[in-house]
Parts: structure tokens; sequence; C-alpha cells
């Protein structure tokens, strides 16, 4: 009996230390992992998206917004009916048959929701078969989809399909602004531009929900549940007009198709503030579609390639390509723009005057360089004073400056200007600035620095040089956000105009000034002329040493900066066209997107425009009202006006006229009047690109059209029209005014 007791006593403690082992080893061993999986099958946790902050241009308008969407996820193992214990085979081949019905149903349904074909037909059915109670199976789906989801659960009193909140962002403008404003990624990050650069103030706090499930996983009570409401990002205000980025945009785009360049570029700044008006680099990219090549020569180049991996390899560099700004994050050599800052940096320091003069015979001969170095015009300029010498772009003249400067004093000012550090503007990846320290300057390097080689820098750096130009001397930093905004709209924090420094003196600035007006009324930027505004400008032209293939002749980058009004300066801008097809110039190319872009400005800030009596007999006028007055009343008032007047119909009173009071005419121009109920009287528009301004008037006068001119100021040169505001063939309704934009044909690579 002792030993059946010890026996029974072992076995009894050797069964408890078991079970005590096993619970040391399920409570402390694997305790926090059953602990999450307990936790997983008893509660639901629903992560609520946050939404991301939104993104306005300075009026208000909204640039980037995210929206309600939804994830769709299934229970893969709530499709197919629980088989109980004591189910018969006839009972358990019913609910397998109704399993698939519901299997089947469901497939179908997404299938005909989400257009998938049939490979994502069969992926989407595996999916339904997974081991687990809950697989994501779309994402981000708009609201009409899931409304047709819901519908489609309560019809059919399914219990495996759940939506989860979570937001989507949208780009209304499309491309409008991408280069600046980016784009995110699936995750809501922000991968480049202001969405990068901002990610974390526009970044909210997600909410969570919290509910209770029963043993297969439903839903029980609200009493079980418990939420955090998530918190939205902050959102942008930026300094971007609208329309000044529309009409820039337009004319890069413009200038980018037709002369099949690398790219074109541009930026527009407040040059009192350093605030960024408009910035563009093209090609450029749909930021709510950012993988898609968008430039037509990039596309039909990789159409060309044969190799499938090559073609793949070739299309990724293009779209990242299309992410770059140009403007901020790339450097180039600014050519006889940087002629400006040598110009400054001369009148300071009192080596040069206005009346200074330079006899240029083409060429100059520099100490330590095997070979004279040249003037854009060979035949040489001759006798010119230095504000001739800026409007020729002549080198030999501005290199004679530099060397009169000297190193250390061109080298301060070429500090002083920003052009060794970053400008510090709010957009990831400012390109540092390549260039000759001090010490490593020769007469040669000074030489060729002084007309605008050598050094290479940031378009962005460029700009905020001739602000500072623009505004008196002092250098400020460029800025892209004028204000954050929280959730509830309230403002947290505002930028302040920063001055850095004071690099030249308001006097030497305005005089430099007066030296930029007079390249554009009389020098090579005679095209970037508005009529009513002070326009000036400095054009630049540099040799892209070593991009040339064998057998190609030199490839360009022509540019064309400018301030306006150049009497009293609000914007400063730089116009870039990398790599046109042609050997045309900054005046050519640039000056007129400029122009467009100057005049557009002027309008949106507001500044009246100041004729001279000149301009002033070229200016339209609004048409007299004459509807409703008697033929001979009509007749009058158009003659008072100083037009013409054309008569439809054999009424006695005037009906309609075009054009209307509401528009414009062009001095010496034509109203249509109708006197009875004759039908509009259409005209197409025809081509006037490439004729003279005395052609366009006769092929307009010729198809019943009124013209107004636009653009150079004709001063001297070849004019040809190059822009018309209606499409060729376009049909208007006789008397239509339409605007043709004329441009100098004569070019110089300077």
């Amino acid at each position: 009996m002792l030993k059946r007791l010890l026996a029974l006593s072992a076995v009894i403690i050797f069964l408890l230390c078991t079970n005590t082992a096993r619970v040391f080893y399920l409570q402390v061993v694997r305790g926090e992992e059953l602990s999450q999986k307990a936790d997983s099958q008893q509660m639901r946790d629903t992560e609520i998206t946050a939404m991301r902050g939104t993104i306005y241009d300075a009026e208000g308008n909204v640039l980037a917004q995210s929206a309600t969407v939804w994830n769709i996820y299934i229970d893969p193992l709530a499709i197919d009916l629980e088989i109980a214990d004591d189910d018969t085979a006839e009972k358990i081949a019913e609910k397998q048959k109704k399993s698939e019905e519901r299997r089947t149903l469901l497939v179908d349904k997404f299938t005909e929701l989400f257009e998938y074909d049939d490979e994502e037909k069969a992926e989407f059915l595996e999916k339904t078969k997974a081991d687990n109670h809950y697989t994501v199976v779309e994402k981000k789906v708009e609201n009409n989809i899931k409304e047709q989801i819901s519908e489609f659960i309560s019809e059919n009193k399914l219990n495996f399909i759940g939506m989860e909140q979570t937001s989507k962002r949208y780009y209304p403008y499309d491309s409008l602004a991408s280069s600046v404003i980016g784009f995110t990624g699936a995750d809501d990050q922000g991968l480049s531009g202001l969405e990068s650069y901002y990610d974390e103030q526009l970044t909210g706090t997600n909410g969570r929900v919290i509910t209770a499930k029963d043993a297969v996983s439903n839903d029980i009570s609200d009493d079980y549940e418990t939420s955090v409401e998530a918190t939205d990002g902050n959102s942008l205000v930026l300094t971007i007009n609208q329309t000044i980025q529309y009409y820039l945009e337009k004319g890069l785009r413009e200038t980018l198709e037709q002369y099949q360049a690398k790219g074109t570029y541009g930026v527009v700044m407040n040059c009192n503030t350093g605030a960024v008006l408009a910035m563009a680099s093209l090609p450029d990219y749909d930021c709510n579609n950012p993988y898609k090549l968008t430039y037509s020569k990039n596309i039909e180049e990789i159409k060309e390639i044969e190799g499938k991996e090559e073609k793949q390899v070739a299309e990724s560099a293009a779209v990242q390509n299309q992410w770059r700004n140009f403007t901020v994050n790339d450097t180039y050599v600014p050519g006889s723009v940087f002629k400006t800052f040598i110009a400054s940096a001369a009148l300071e320091e009192n080596v040069v005057a206005l009346n200074t003069t330079y006899n240029c015979t083409g060429s100059i001969k520099v100490q330590g360089w095997d070979r004279p170095m040249n003037c854009h015009y060979h035949a040489g300029h001759g006798v010119q004073t230095f504000t001739q010498g800026l409007e020729n772009s002549c080198n030999p003249f501005f290199i004679t400056v530099g060397q009169k400067l000297g190193v250390h004093n061109y080298f301060k000012y070429f500090d002083a200007f920003g052009f060794t550090q970053q400008t510090g503007i709010d957009l990831p990846g400012e390109a540092l600035s390549q260039y000759y320290t001090e010490d490593k300057y020769t007469i040669v390097e000074l030489s060729s620095a002084s007309m605008g080689q050598t050094n290479s820098l940031s378009p962005i750096q460029v700009c905020t040089g001739i602000s500072a130009i623009a505004n008196g001397g002092k250098l400020v930093t460029p800025y892209l956000v004028s204000s954050i905004l929280d959730s509830d709209g309230k403002t947290i924090k505002k930028t302040e105009p920063n001055i850095v420094r004071q690099v030249i003196s308001s006097e030497t600035a305005a005089t430099v000034r007066g030296m930029m007006k007079s390249v554009v009324d009389n020098g090579t930027g005679k095209n970037g002329y508005v009529a009513g505004y002070s326009v000036g400008g400095k054009t630049g032209t540099s040799t892209k040493l070593g991009e040339s293939k064998e057998g190609e002749g030199d490839k360009y980058i022509v540019s064309f900066a400018a301030i306006a009004p150049s009497d009293n300066p609000e914007i400063a801008m730089l116009i870039i066209v990398d790599e046109p097809n042609q050997d045309l110039g900054g005046g050519a190319l640039c000056a007129p997107i400029a122009a467009e872009v100057a005049e557009q400005a002027m309008s949106v800030l507001g500044i009246e425009p100041k004729y001279d009596d000149k301009e002033l007999e070229n200016i339209s006028g609004y048409a007299p009202s004459v509807t409703g007055k008697s033929l001979d009343e009509a007749k009058q008032e158009i003659e008072l006006y100083g037009l013409k007047y054309t008569v439809i119909g054999n009424g006695d009173k005037v009906t309609r006229q075009c054009p209307t009071s509401a528009g414009t005419v062009p001095k010496g121009g034509t109203i249509y009047i109708y006197t009875d109920d004759s039908e509009k009287r259409m005209t197409k528009v025809p081509n006037f690109t490439g004729l003279t301004v005395n052609e366009a008037k006769s092929l307009a006068s010729t198809n019943n059209l009124n013209l107004e001119v636009s653009g150079n100021n004709m001063n001297s040169g070849t004019v040809v029209a190059f822009r018309q505001s209606e499409d060729v063939d376009t049909e208007v309704e006789q008397g239509s005014v339409i605007t043709v934009t004329f441009k100098n044909t004569e070019s110089v690579l300077d």
C-alpha cells in the first residue's frame, strides 16, 4: 500500500510540475505573444487616417487637397459557412455549395466594379481563400464605388466585406506648378517638392477605433467601443499666384514644343520680399499621375529604343527628369546675364562710369590665354559707352571692366550677391553652386567670369541676385510658403521677408536698372518690351562644353533676366531655354515669354500702365455702345471714336454689334453693326505666323477681323508675328479682335 501511495504521489507531483511548467511557459515565455493573439481575436483595431493638409495658392485657390476614400477588405474565413460536428453529409454539401455561391457572387461583383481582367480575377479569387480574417483587396476606392459595395452588402446580407476610411491626394489643376508642389506616394508621404519639404507639417495624426468582437469575429455592442479622433495636418498658403504661374508655364510649354528643347525653366519673384510668384521647370508632370511621361520629344525618342530593358531604363530616367525642379536642383553657366552683376560691382567700386567708353574690335587678347577671347559680334561693336556695352552684350568690354575690378573686388561681390551659398529657399535638394575660390583666380579666369562663363549657378541664385539689383541693392531670401494654418484654419506661422545684406547702394542699383531698361529699348532684349511698362532686362547665352556629339554643333542654354517696372520694380524674372534645336539667343526665345508674363503680372499686381505718346497711337480703346440707337446716331458715334463701321442688314436701328461695348477695339478698327435679325456673320481665323505688322493687318482686314498688335516695340530689325490669340481656322464672328504678338527676329548668341 505504501509503495502504491508513493507511486501515486510521484505521479501527482510530476503532473503538478508539468502543469506548473506549462503555465509558466504560456504565461511568461509566450505570455505577450498569446495576449496579442487574444486581443486580435477579441478586439478590432481600426486606424482612422488623418487628412493631409491642403495647399493653397496666394489667392486661396486649392492646389492640393486630400479627400475621403475607402480601403475595401474581406474576411476570407467568414465566406465559407461553418461546418458543425453534428452536420450530416447532406448538410455539409449544402453549406459548401452555398459557400462557393457566396465566393462567386463576391468575385463577379468586384470584377464588374473594378474591371478586372482574367489574371486579376484569378488573383482576387485566391485572396478569398486566404487563411485569415483580414485581407485588403482594394485601396483608396472613390465614394461612388464604395456606395455600390455598401448596397451590394445590404442586398445580399453579407458579413465578410468591410470598409475602412482613408484619404487620397488630389491636385485639381493637374500639372500646374507641379515642380513646386510635388506629389505623394501610396502611403500619403510627400515624395517631392513642397509635399516633401513640408511633409511633417502636412501630415496629421491618425485616430483609432477599437471594437470588441464575438466568437465569430462580428462586432458587438457600441458599449465596448473606444475611439480616438484623428487630427488633420496643417495647411500651406503659398506665394504662388495662379494666373502668373499659368502664363509662365504657357510660354515655356509653347517654346519647349516649338523648339524641341531639352527643357524650359522660369522663376518670377517679388523682388522686394523674396516671395516666389511663379516657378516652373518643363518638361513637368501631372501631380495626379506623376509616373506618366508628358513631353512628346521624350516619348518619341523612347519609342525608337529597341531593347526592352534599355527602353525601361530610358523611360525611368525621363520620368525622374520630369520630377526635377531645374530652377532649384541644378546649376548652369549664366552667360551674359551675369554682366549685370559685373556692372553693379564696377559701378559700386567706381572703376567705371556710364560715360566710360571702349572700342570693341571683335576680340581681346588676355595674358596667359593662347588665343583671343571673342565678342559674339566678330566684326566688333566699335566705340561704345558702358550702357551700350551692356545693350550689345560686348564681351571684350566686360572683360576689360572685370580686369579693372580685380580678383579681390570681383570675388567680394560674387560672394555678396549670394553665389557662394544656397539661397535657403523652402524646397528640397537645392543645388550648390560651382565656382573658383578667390585664391584660384588668374587673369584668365577673371576675364572669362566677367563675361558670364566659368561659374555654374542655380537659376534661383541668379534670380535672387537680379532681385537685389531691382530692389535697391538688398539680397533677400526667396520663399514659397507665406503662412501655415492649423486644421481649424488659424495661422500658426507666417513667413516674414528676410534681408540677408545690402549688396550695392541704392544709387548703383538704380543706375544698373536704367542700363537694363536700355537693353530692352535699344539692345539685345527688344522682345522683352511691354507697352505701358518700362521693362528692364539682360539676355544671355552659354555654350554647354563637352555635351555635343560628334558631328553636332554646339549645344546652348539661353536666358533672359527681367525686372518690371524698371523705374520702381515689383518683380524680377529669369527665363531659360535649354538646348533649343535652333541657334537662337535669349532675346529671341526667352524675352517674348518674359514680356507676356510681365504684362500679366502687372495686371495681377494692380500696376497701371503708363503709355508714352507713340504707344498711345496703338492702344486699343473700349468700343462705343451703339446697340439700340438709330443707324445715323450709331455711325456718328463710331466716327467720333475714330473708328470705321460696316453695316449688316437693311434696318434703320442697330440691333447688335461686334465688338460689343464690353470689349476693346484697336485704333482705326472696324465695328460691325447689325440692323435686323440677320444671323451672325462668321469667318475663319487665318494664320498670321511669320507676317510683318503691315502684312498681318492686311490679312486681318481681308478676313473681316480687327487686329490688335502686341509685343516688340518695332524700333529696328525685322519684326514678325509668332503668336495669336485664336487658333488658325477657328470660326469667329466678323469684327472680332485677334491679338497677334510680334517679335524681333534678330538674334544673337551673346
